[in-house]
């Protein structure tokens, strides 16, 4: 198969809102679109995959990716693929490439190192100019949030206080500007700094910018599991005030108390909308997770010098003693600058590195921040309040939809170099195999509407999502007794199975397991204003 476009994907099974499957199918493409959706016959014209009796479902769209560079690596291609992943939304959590200068985006590069890293083609500029870096360069297809973090920056630079009127009026004309260019909806990261340090007027005056366009206010939120009931009221407030939509990333914690605060706020009439990726680990930089934001943790040399200012030592391992209930909880996942000396520490649990180096936990943590100049990121398993319960009710929410939040640094990485979550590599068909397979919680449509459509519908990518007449063709076939994930903590660069054929725009870029070469990518701007996504 080489990656011209094709004209039919024959022999196919389509998911039936009621739940059954069709008989045979085949899908006729025009120019890249689905033109019609026809019974079988045995002899189509032109060039013709053959679906061999599989599922055709629409391209999977991850909600939630930091691969907004790592996408131009063709390792991350093959593992995104590999799970029917055929579009991705980047600039999560507040932190992103664009808007910026050079300087911010040079910034959100080293703050965010353990997450996003720096963007190969882009230093600095506008949001059209980021999205004008995925056309024709990847086989997946990229949309970009405008990153209120990185606006911060670009306004305030790392001043840990409210922001004037002067100050807001200048983010709120740069929002606009990213909004004109393309993005999808506007990101907080409330939990991380600059934005933990924001108030409430600047979120409603920026939050507003996002309802103006029709498109959603994304956030992570200022606290989950037992914090999730007072974090999740913040973000109702902010859309009660602006009208904005609201979408939740990463969403876990108690299932039951935190269902009946959505459900609540959906009867009250917000839309709101969350993800959840289907594991009780979660990954982010080893800073956010083990430092207090009273730290200037936006700068990463402030803070490794009041790291060793006595002047905060007190106070510092006042907070570090307070969090022994967290140690045991963390893996190391990638720790650049460490002494060779010092062994292998990626992959290993944080109090057996401390025992190997004969110091406590919190010692441990900060070594190895000092080392890695807070690039560090870990793997850490949620608190009592996550549980499996938990994240297979919440997957089963009408508000549900999936992000699996991947990691893919260090890019490239091979066996031996860092230990990031399986997450990247496996969500999404964890969720086919978990949700549809083993517990039947999902119909296969179901899963259709999980992992594409809800998404497609609420950052306005109306035109996928779908498999119909008119719909751009990004089409994943699917064995539906064999798809499932393989990677593991142990083993998290390991590609899922189950899925060996994706079409993006009617172009082969998965064929027989394996990169076609072709790049029918784009940067993804909104087709419509954003919908409810449910």
């Amino acid at each position: 198969m080489s990656h011209r476009p094709v004209d039919v994907v024959s022999g196919v099974v389509l998911p039936r809102p009621d739940g059954s499957l069709s008989a045979p199918h085949d899908v006729l493409l025009d120019a890249g679109t689905v033109r019609s959706v026809e019974p079988s016959t045995t002899r189509r014209p032109g060039r013709v995959l053959d679906g061999g009796g599989r599922l055709a479902l629409p391209g999977f769209v991850d909600a939630h990716v930091h691969g907004g560079s790592a996408v131009h690596d063709p390792a991350v291609q093959h593992a995104l693929l590999r799970q029917g992943v055929t579009s991705i939304v980047t600039g999560s959590d507040g932190v992103g490439y664009a808007p910026s200068s050079a300087d911010g985006a040079a910034w959100a590069a080293r703050y965010f190192a353990g997450i996003d890293g720096a963007h190969p083609r882009f230093d600095g500029g506008t949001v059209a100019e980021l999205l004008a870096t995925y056309d024709g360069a990847t086989p997946v297809n990229v949309s970009a949030l405008v990153p209120h973090g990185t606006l911060r920056r670009t306004v305030m630079g790392t001043a840990q206080r409210a922001a004037t009127a002067a100050e807001t009026a200048e983010m709120v004309a740069l929002a606009r500007r990213g909004f004109a260019d393309g993005a999808v909806g506007l990101s907080t990261g409330l939990e991380y700094v600059p934005a933990a340090w924001a108030q409430e007027a600047e979120l409603v005056a920026l939050v507003a910018v996002a309802a103006e366009h029709g498109l959603p206010h994304v956030s992570h939120m200022r606290g989950y599991e037992d914090q999730a009931g007072p974090a999740l009221t913040e973000l109702f407030r902010l859309a009660a005030a602006t009208g904005a939509a609201t979408h939740v990333s990463h969403l876990h914690g108690p299932a039951g108390p935190i269902a009946a605060l959505l459900d609540e706020a959906r009867a009250d009439g917000l839309d709101v909308t969350f993800d959840s990726y289907p594991y009780l680990r979660g990954c982010s930089i080893l800073a956010m997770v083990a430092l207090p934001t009273w730290l200037p943790l936006a700068d990463p040399d402030a803070t490794l010098a009041a790291i060793d200012d006595p002047e905060h030592g007190v106070r510092l391992r006042a907070h570090l003693a307070d969090l022994d209930e967290l140690w045991p909880r963390v893996t190391l996942a990638w720790v650049p600058g460490l002494d060779p000396g010092e062994g292998d520490v990626a992959g290993h649990a944080l109090v057996d590195v401390a025992a190997r180096w004969r110091v406590p936990p919190s010692e441990a943590a900060l070594r190895v921040l000092r080392a890695s100049r807070l690039r560090a990121s870990c793997v850490f398993a949620q608190p009592p309040t996550g549980t499996a319960e938990s994240v297979r009710a919440l997957a089963a929410h009408p508000a549900h939809l999936a992000g699996s939040d991947a990691v893919y640094q260090p890019v490239g990485g091979h066996a031996d170099e860092g230990r990031p979550h399986p997450r990247g590599w496996g969500a999404f068909a964890r969720f086919l195999a978990e949700q549809v397979r083993a517990t039947g919680d999902w119909t296969w449509h179901d899963a259709a509407e999980h992992l594409a459509a809800r998404a497609a519908r609420r950052f306005g990518l109306t035109d996928r999502g779908r498999v119909a007449p008119g719909a751009v063709a990004d089409l994943v076939l699917v064995d539906p007794d064999a798809v499932t994930d393989r990677a593991t903590y142990d083993a998290p660069r390991t590609p899922a199975v189950g899925i060996d054929d994706v079409l993006v725009a009617g172009t082969p870029v998965l064929a027989g397991g394996e990169l076609t070469g072709a790049r029918p990518g784009r940067g993804l701007r909104p087709t419509a204003r954003g919908r409810t996504a449910s």
